[in-house]
């Protein structure tokens, strides 16, 4: 609209402009020749009226005809010279006053009635060009008034001549932000039959296929969020399904493995016969390769189910080195292979049993895949404040396809380099997988290094904290031998309270056993002194827990006045809120199946916990 205005009102600034720029000068011209001639013709009348009383010297008839023309309108003054030059007369006119421009004619004075004679004088009139240049401001101003006047009518003319020339383009453009705002349906009116028309007809028609396009693009989009929804929905459903028959497989399976745990230990313990034992050994090898498989199960199916509860603290890494050391030292050396845990003055804060649970399983699969050499862990400080822990290999090696899947649930590297890669030490393809999501909880992540042939490295970061000083332990320690022990054990499995009670047996201990609450009351009344530790399972028949008999023995016990007995957990459970009770309840537990060794050394913490609190 702006350029639309500017160009209407250019030719009208223009045309005025020339128009006062050639008249003013013009009628300035014009002005002054009327002045000139005004002026000539005075002078002229005024040189014949005084060319008689010039002749005769009359100075009274001159000055009165001086002062006379004088007063006639534009003089300014009038001057009557003898021949020589004398000022006869001289007289101002009304225009002489302040009058800074005039026009002034001379003209002699020649006697007619004696032709040839010498001239006689002159007369000199100034006629006051004011009035003139007066007449002519006015007049410029009235022009310039006349120029703001047409401009304005020209710009107001101009301005509606553009808001009418562009009103179908402004409409178009609300058009067409109203198409940018979404809205539903947009149309411009047709307004003439010129290319402005054509412009609308082809917007309205865009605009209508955009909608057209529109809609079914939110039919689409509403289709497939619906769809969507389904698969997630579905996906959940098939996740927490999983996450179910992970547990539930894992809890019942275990049950048994559990028993045969039990049995071919206890049946190792009095065994004497080589050939039998030879047959327990690869009786408890199969029974240790399935513990292994199932134990990957269990922390799969407890971080999917959220069981795994973290529990920060601040202690020294190399303790937890040595721990790993104690579990795979035998392993390396059965198979040929070095073992290395490089001593470490570090401290960090993390959740000690998830970290010994990644070392453990990043060794086991070092080991796994590594047939020369060895496995190296070394923790090292960095200027970040993090713990750098490093697990070298000097192993097959993963290819750079694999290296991304590694760490995917049951993605395994088929190998035939390792020899002990098969047997009773196969995993399914999930401590990897297990490794990073704990790793995820401890907010870190594991990375991988590999060069296939040469070995690889995994790699993870821990807060680093001031090292701290370590109480040292008084008295002696507690001696493993459990003979004499009274030992009360719930569980609802008989094959697993018959083996745990043969096994209990031949280490020395005095054992009862109860399948639920009712029978262990029944026992406690058959002794005469409180049991030394119960031993329960957490999920019994008909729903009944095993908190819930632990509580009734306890107030059984009260009644009495006697003191508390120690007490121990064994499950297969990894419901998260069912694992919030027993933490709830600050019991100790272990997690289906338990070997021999956990057993015993689990049997006498809580019981030499228990003597402390009560002294």
């Amino acid at each position: 609209m702006q350029r639309l205005a500017l160009v209407t009102l250019i030719p009208t600034l223009v045309t005025a402009t020339l128009l006062v720029a050639m008249l003013a000068p013009q009628q300035l011209m014009t002005l002054r020749g009327m002045a000139q001639n005004t002026a000539e013709a005075i002078a002229t009348q005024a040189a014949s009226v005084t060319a008689a009383p010039l002749r005769d010297m009359q100075r009274r008839e001159l000055v009165r005809i001086a002062e006379s023309i004088s007063d006639l309108p534009h003089v300014a003054r009038v001057q009557i010279r003898a021949a020589d030059g004398e000022i006869l007369a001289d007289s101002l006119g009304r225009s002489g006053a302040d009058n800074n421009e005039s026009l002034t004619v001379v003209r002699d004075v020649i006697d007619s009635e004696r032709p040839g004679q010498p001239v006689l004088g002159s007369v000199m009139v100034d006629v006051s060009l004011r009035d003139a240049i007066a007449m002519q401001q006015a007049s410029l101003r009235h022009a310039l008034v006349a120029l703001v006047i047409s401009l304005f009518v020209a710009a107001i003319i101009a301005w509606q001549a553009a808001r009418w020339i562009s009103a179908p383009l402004r409409r178009l453009v609300d058009a067409v932000h109203q198409l940018g705002r979404g809205d539903r349906h947009v149309e411009v009116e047709v307004t003439d039959q010129t290319e402005i028309g054509e412009l609308q007809r082809g917007f309205n028609s865009a605009a209508m296929a955009l909608f057209d396009v529109q809609r079914g693009m939110e039919r689409e989009i509403e289709h497939a969020t619906v769809e969507l929804a389904r698969k997630n929905a579905a996906l959940e459903a098939a996740s927490v399904a999983k996450a179910r028959f992970l547990a539930a497989a894992s809890h019942d399976l275990r049950q048994p493995l559990y028993a045969l745990t039990l049995f071919s230990s206890a049946l190792a313990e009095d065994e004497r016969d080589p050939v039998r034992l030879d047959r327990i050994a690869h009786i408890q090898e199969c029974v240790e390769a399935l513990d292994h498989l199932f134990s990957e199960l269990l922390d799969l199916s407890r971080l999917e189910t959220g069981a795994m509860q973290i529990e920060i603290a601040e202690f020294p890494l190399d303790h937890v080195f040595q721990e790993v050391s104690r579990n795979f030292r035998m392993i390396a050396e059965q198979h040929g292979l070095r073992l290395i845990m490089r001593a470490t003055n570090l401290w960090v804060r993390s959740d000690r049993t998830m970290l010994s649970r990644i070392l453990n399983n990043l060794v086991s699969n070092a080991l796994r895949y590594t047939s020369r050499g060895g496995v190296l862990v070394v923790a090292r400080h960095r200027a970040d404040g993090t713990v750098r822990v490093d697990v070298w290999d000097t192993g097959s090696g993963i290819a750079q396809e694999h290296q991304v899947r590694v760490f995917d649930e049951f993605y395994r590297v088929e190998t035939h380099a390792n020899e002990h890669d098969v047997g009773r030490r196969r995993g399914l393809g999930l401590g990897l997988a297990t490794v990073q999501r704990l790793a995820e909880l401890l907010d870190t992540q594991v990375e991988l290094k590999s060069k296939p042939g040469r070995g690889s490295v995994f790699s993870f970061h821990l807060p680093e904290v001031p090292a701290q000083h370590i109480p040292v332990a008084s008295g002696e320690d507690v001696s493993p031998d459990v003979s004499g022990m009274r030992v009360l054990v719930i569980d609802d499995e008989p094959a697993i309270l018959s083996g745990i009670r043969y096994l209990l047996k031949s280490w020395g201990c005095e054992v009862a056993v109860a399948e639920d609450r009712i029978q262990a009351l029944q026992a406690a009344e058959e002794w005469n002194v409180p049991p030394d530790i119960v031993i329960s399972d957490l999920r019994l028949r008909d729903g009944e827990s095993g908190l819930d008999v632990l509580a009734a023995l306890d107030a059984h016990y009260q009644i009495d006045g006697n003191p508390p007995f120690s007490r121990l957990l064994i499950t297969g459970e990894t419901r998260s809120d069912r694992l919030r009770e027993i933490m709830a309840a600050r019991i100790p537990v272990l997690y289906k199946p338990v070997s021999p060794e956990q057993l015993r050394e689990a049997l006498m913490v809580a019981w030499s916990a228990s003597r402390i609190t009560t002294v």
